[in-house]
């Protein structure tokens, strides 16, 4: 009679030495999960079919992973340790389907390679690490240059903009100007040089004294509604007298 555990067990590859493709010495480990299927023909598999099943699950399992890992380098056996798995437990399914057991999954444990490699790979790690990023302190600082860039130019572009509307304002009250002056002074420019020349004297307050009743003081006077003051002043000859008009 004997007693045979039917429950998920666990049994570690332990660690071995494997010579990658790159000739590079790596310690490998592995855990394979398996139970022994629970019908009774099954049982007597794993019993009359294998002698020790357990001892030949760590043998098939060192076996396979000397196969898969010296056909990778170093860094891709790091690297694919998914698809490392997955052949792993296909081989092992296959192989032990006459046993009575089933391969539930296998795992990696550790691929590690001497100590002087692993300063070495650490050091080209760490450079790759500086080297990305400098390369995205560099994008990031022409980011901001080319932003910086592009606001100067908005920038110039919007003085330039509003120093065309300026001038094209100034010429078209130019043009009505001109249009006004062909219109209502033809023939008057020296009325209109007069006009302009009070305009100017009024606007800085400038007191103006000319005589009264002159065309300009006429002409004024209707247009801001302004009556001429006259003033009488003796200037010592007899039967003559002058008036003066002062406009503020």
């Amino acid at each position: 009679m004997y007693i045979v555990n039917i429950t998920e067990q666990m049994v570690d590859a332990q660690p071995q030495e494997i010579i990658t493709n790159d000739n590079l010495n790596a310690s490998v480990d592995a855990q394979v999960y398996f139970r022994v299927l629970e019908t009774e023909e099954n049982v007597k598999s794993s019993q009359y079919n294998v002698h020790d099943y357990r001892i030949q699950i760590v043998n098939l399992a060192r076996t396979t992973l000397r196969n898969i890992i010296g056909t990778l380098t170093l860094r891709s056996a790091n690297s694919e340790r998914g698809k490392m798995n997955a052949e792993l437990h296909e081989t092992l399914k296959n192989e032990t389907a006459s046993w009575g057991i089933v391969i539930i999954r296998t795992e990696l444990k550790e691929i590690d390679p001497p100590k002087d490699v692993q300063e070495t790979m650490n050091k080209v790690v760490k450079a790759e690490n500086e080297k990305i990023a400098a390369i995205d302190y560099a994008t990031a600082a022409e980011t901001v240059a080319d932003g910086v860039k592009r606001a100067k130019i908005k920038e110039a572009e919007g003085y330039k903009r509003s120093k065309v509307l300026h001038a094209e304002g100034e010429a078209e009250a130019i043009k009505l100007v001109n249009v006004a002056a062909d219109e209502f002074f033809t023939g008057n420019a020296q009325l209109l040089r007069k006009l302009e020349a009070v305009e100017n004297a009024l606007s800085t307050n400038t007191k103006i004294v000319i005589p009264s009743g002159s065309e300009l003081v006429n002409v004024i006077s209707e247009m801001a509604g302004l009556l001429p003051i006259n003033t009488h002043k003796e200037k010592g000859q007899a039967g003559k007298n002058g008036k003066v008009g002062e406009l503020a």
